[in-house]
């Protein structure tokens, strides 16, 4: 008789409405891919029926933009984000003006995790029995708690807490932190709103998450500990068990700033410029010269290969871009135009 094998990954999910709310405006994702999984959270706001539908909606747009997209992962999740924020913003028409969501987004590509991170919902890291946060609040709040004018207690407290100034359907472009981190065995993932883990200290959460269960357990313990402390918000919580992570991908796994989120399209032009593509066009471009220096002779043939070499690369990447990216041109486009504009960041406050 064989062993059971454990799977690489397991999850589990759990979204409630909590105590103080009536209408659930959180949405959760767990969506199972070869060699890993892509994992999200979305708290909507702007009202009852329009935060419920950003979240929906912009969960929606991000599984179905990353399986139809094209690439490698990084750009793949970014450009997804990408299309929940329009898909957003060109709903936001009407009765549902002003409606917003945070977007958390964890993708575990084989031996490591990409995440994407608009607003204040979090990511933890349980290893080695630490918990480990991995994203800063986009918040007025965090802002003077990182200043220093505020202390933890008092942030945690404050009536503008649940002001952000960062989330989906607030621009055209999004502004997101993205960045990689390898996965060892054991690890424990816990992506949450701000239901979660505004009601629950880093300390509770750490001995809820450590208990030995199942992460639908765990995900059902965390919520039933935010109801008891009173539920004032939406609750949910995706908990995800590496248990077996693969070889670590062949790319390169994007770097926390730390300056906050960027553009996405800042972010992605960063991630293009070390592609194969661009290396391809700086080599043709060095023998190039290196040709027409070495044989003068021979440097308007040399001369007029490289040229028609670079141009073909460079018209493949711009095909390329379009084929695959086309949701960013338009939000590129404007943002050269209206730079001044964007660069105002917007502020959504969750309704009661």
């Amino acid at each position: 008789m064989c062993a059971a094998v454990t799977p690489p990954l397991s999850s589990g999910l759990l979204t409630d409405v909590g105590r103080q709310r009536d209408v659930n405006q959180d949405a959760a994702l767990a969506l199972d891919l070869p060699g890993g999984g892509l994992y999200a959270v979305a708290d909507g706001m702007g009202g009852h029926a329009a935060g419920e539908l950003a979240a929906t909606l912009a969960l929606d747009t991000l599984g179905q933009r990353y399986l139809g997209g094209r690439g490698q992962p990084p750009e793949r999740l970014a450009e997804a984000v990408q299309a929940a924020n329009l898909a957003v913003l060109r709903h936001a028409v009407g009765e549902y003006v002003g409606m917003g969501t945070t977007l958390l987004a964890v993708l575990i590509d084989r031996g490591a995790a990409l995440v994407a991170h608009v607003g204040d919902s979090r990511a933890y890291l349980l290893r080695g029995g630490e918990l480990h946060r991995l994203t800063d609040d986009h918040s007025w709040v965090a802002e003077q708690l990182r200043l220093g004018h505020l202390t933890e207690e008092e942030a945690r407290d404050h009536q503008w807490r649940s002001v952000v100034n960062n989330a989906l359907g607030g621009e055209e472009r999004v502004r997101l932190e993205l960045f990689g981190l390898p996965l060892r065995p054991g690890d424990r993932l816990l992506l949450c709103s701000d239901g979660l883990s505004g009601v629950l200290t880093d300390a509770e959460l750490l001995d809820l998450l450590a208990r030995p269960l199942p992460p639908e357990g765990s995900a059902r313990l965390l919520v039933d500990a935010a109801n008891d402390a009173g539920g004032p918000d939406n609750i949910t919580a995706v908990v995800v068990d590496v248990h077996r992570p693969g070889r670590l991908p062949r790319y390169t796994l994007p770097e926390r700033q730390g300056d906050g989120p960027a553009y996405v399209d800042v972010l992605l032009s960063a991630r293009r410029g070390s592609s194969p593509l661009t290396y391809l066009l700086l080599t043709v471009a060095y023998f190039t010269l290196l040709g027409v220096m070495l044989i003068p002779e021979r440097r308007l043939v040399i001369g007029l290969v490289g040229a028609l070499l670079l141009g073909g690369i460079v018209a493949f990447q711009r095909m390329r871009r379009a084929r695959h990216g086309h949701p960013l041109t338009r939000a590129a486009s404007l943002g050269r135009a209206l730079g001044p504009v964007f660069s105002r960041p917007t502020r959504f406050r969750r309704g009661s």
